[in-house]
Parts: C-alpha cells; sequence; structure tokens
C-alpha cells in the first residue's frame, strides 16, 4: 500500500472511532434540581432501583421499583419501552448509576441519573413520596 493510499484509510479509521457510541451519551447525570424539574414531566417514567424493602420503607410517588441488585434486573428493564425516557434514583447515586450503564448498553437512549444524592435528599425537598 502507498502512503497515497494510506492516508484516506487512516482518516476513514479515526472518522469511525471518534464517531462510536459508547452508550454514555444516552446518560444525563443531574444533581436534585435538576431531576425535580425533569420528574415534572409526566411523560418521564421515574424508576427507583433500590431494593424492595427500601422502597417498601419509602419511595418518590409514581415511581417503578426495579432492583438492580436483582439477577432479574436485565429482564426488568427488556419489558420497557426503549424509546421512552427514564429517571432513575436510589439511596446515594452509586447503584443508579450502575442501572443506567446497563440500561444504556440495553439500547436505552434517554435516561437522567441522579446521582449526586439519593432518596432521602429528594425526600427532605418536599417531592412526594409514598409509603
Amino acid at each position: 500500500m502507498n502512503f497515497k493510499t494510506l492516508i484516506p484509510v487512516l482518516v476513514a479509521l479515526l472518522a469511525l472511532t471518534s464517531c462510536s457510541s459508547g452508550g454514555d451519551l444516552a446518560i444525563t447525570n443531574v444533581d436534585a434540581q435538576s431531576f425535580l424539574s425533569k420528574i415534572e414531566d409526566k411523560t418521564v417514567t421515574v424508576v427507583d432501583v433500590r431494593t424492595a424493602q427500601e422502597y417498601q420503607e419509602g419511595h418518590l410517588a409514581n415511581a417503578l421499583n426495579i432492583n438492580v441488585e436483582s439477577p432479574d434486573f436485565a429482564s426488568a428493564i427488556a419489558n420497557l419501552d426503549k424509546t421512552k425516557e427514564y429517571a432513575l434514583y436510589c439511596r446515594s447515586g452509586r447503584r443508579s448509576t450502575v442501572a443506567a450503564n446497563e440500561m444504556a448498553k440495553a439500547g436505552f437512549t434517554l435516561i437522567t441519573n441522579y446521582n449526586k444524592g439519593g432518596f432521602t435528599d429528594l425526600a427532605n425537598l418536599g417531592v412526594a413520596t409514598s409509603k
């Protein structure tokens, strides 16, 4: 291969690798105020990724409970509409980040992740909760 042929090939490879999607483009990490603004939109599905016990002790009103640490997490999210928008939260932001990454890998494209705190912080801000 001569030099003139090699340059377009290298440019094409560079363009392809720079455009590849790592999945994280689907995730928007937010603070509490931004999360609360997002969930005011009733088309956004709120997902509590904590355990069922934590969920029963208190959760955001109308939130679905899909435990990210459950062996059934992948099959549970497979039943969700990948074209809809989801807002995730947990206790501290760690599990919601894990869940957001798994959902992005599964093809979800509109994920808001509250990763700068958790349920207690949101409840203390006055968001509607249920038991």
